[in-house]
């Protein structure tokens, strides 16, 4: 009897898995089940594939879910992280094992002796920051501790952009995972990382103005801002003792100045609503930050106030901020109505293609030579559907279930894709899936 995938949520993350899924399907006797609220779109990733079932699935039903995990062999989480919960409970429940591209909650941590006394491996942070970051580190790490060398640094930075050959706007981005997200980056607590062995924190508020320059061969420039915690990673890395650890995100050199503004002014901010707005248009919106003077433009007090160069302003006059536009909001937080113009501007069109860039740098020493070592990733999407994020998102999440159904993963409890069983084979069908890094080494002298 065909293995039952049981896929939960079809969007946009999910193109690339699901057709990774069903090109393999035939070959590894597989039928796969794809549940979404949006049946006509789990239908669209499905087409006539006669490996494939659509249907319309409701997760937070309680029943609903637990008759779906029950009868499948192999669960596949594509929720919102804080979604996952009540699907991890059904698997254990039903001994099922599962995997999801999330990172591992405080909550899901304190159920690993559950999970292993079921009998199942509920593999996380396995699709793309988190994912193949962890993946192509550690191996980097490992064969450099195999060597006897001795780090001094690791610094990591993903970046989900917009490709080349699709980018028109000044801004040099656009969206292509959650917008929310995006909107809300980097708020909840200060960025912890380690430099030259002082701990170091940077409060949200100067997030996007303390950045790090960033050249990739052929791509050109890239600024990296630090991510909210990077010392948890000393210890999943096993890097005790290393002086300097650094994880970031990656924009286009020049964005973080200009994001910069919104956070400054407030329009990040989601825990508060404005009312009425509705027929205010976005030039008051963003006059609503600004002190009170009459006789001065919108444009010309923001400039003051912040300081902008003419290249910040121009960024700011194309997105909108001082058009007439109607928001056409009655209430919402300031963030909701930022993220409301952006994605009027930032959505991919047909045809585009989005990019991802991910950089390693590692510094180390071997018998008394001291070594500099980069990796670094760029995988550009095929068009607005099947992103550059959707696969490096979906393909390690569908090599690793193909994976644990043959047998080749016979880990249990709630594990990250960092021991070598794991990450070397996921990493050598990424590179056949075009998904490639480029390696140098030098010495210091």
């Amino acid at each position: 009897m065909s293995n039952q995938i049981l896929v939960i949520g079809a969007g946009r993350s999910s193109s690339s898995l699901i057709k990774y899924l069903l090109d393999n399907a035939a070959a590894q006797d597989w039928q796969v089940r794809i549940g979404d609220m949006d049946l006509s779109l789990a239908q669209s990733r499905v087409g006539d594939n006669p490996r494939g079932v659509a249907f319309k699935f409701n997760a937070l039903d309680a029943s609903e879910r637990a008759g779906e995990i029950e009868k499948s062999n192999f669960v596949i989480s594509m929720l919102p992280a804080r979604f996952h919960m009540e699907v991890v409970k059904d698997c254990i429940r039903y001994k099922k094992n599962l995997i999801t591209p999330s990172y591992i909650s405080k909550e899901l941590a304190a159920l690993d002796q559950e999970v292993k006394d079921a009998g199942i491996i509920i593999l996380n942070e396995v699709g793309l920051d988190p994912g193949i970051d962890h993946m192509s580190a550690q191996k980097i790490i490992d064969e450099i501790k195999n060597d006897g060398g001795k780090f001094s640094r690791f610094e990591s930075f993903t970046g989900g952009l917009i490709a080349p050959e699709s980018d028109n706007n000044p801004w040099n981005y656009k969206f292509t995972w959650n917008p929310r997200n995006v909107v809300l980056a980097g708020q909840g607590s200060a960025a912890q990382f380690l430099q030259g062995g002082k701990y170091k924190y940077v409060p949200y508020n100067m997030l996007f103005s303390r950045t790090k320059l960033i050249e990739i061969e052929g791509y050109g420039a890239f600024e990296g801002y630090p991510n909210r915690d990077s010392l948890k990673y000393i210890s999943v890395y096993g890097l005790e003792g290393i002086p300097t650890i650094y994880r970031g995100t990656l924009r286009k050199a020049g964005f973080p100045k200009a994001w910069n503004v919104f956070v400054q002014l407030g329009m990040t901010d989601d825990s508060y609503q404005m009312h009425n707005m509705k027929e205010v248009s976005y030039r008051e919106f963003t006059n609503s930050f600004l002190a009170y003077q009459t006789d001065v433009s919108c444009e010309e007090k923001l400039k003051l106030f912040l300081q902008l160069d003419d290249e910040v302003m121009s960024k700011l006059k194309w997105l909108g901020v001082f058009s007439d536009e109607k928001i056409g909001i009655d209430s919402a937080s300031p963030a909701k109505i930022l993220q409301n113009l952006l994605e009027s501007k930032w959505t991919l069109e047909e045809g585009d293609k989005d990019m991802i860039v991910m950089w390693h740098r590692f510094g180390y020493v071997i018998d008394g030579h001291e070594y500099d070592r980069t990796s670094s990733m760029v995988v550009i999407g095929d068009d607005e559907d099947y992103t550059a994020m959707a696969k490096t998102v979906g393909y390690p999440i569908g090599i690793a279930c193909k994976m644990i159904l043959n047998g080749k993963i016979t880990a249990k409890g709630v594990r990250l894709p960092i021991t070598a069983d794991i990450y070397n084979p996921i990493l050598d069908e990424l590179e056949e899936l075009g998904v490639v890094f480029t390696e140098k080494t030098k010495e210091l002298v």
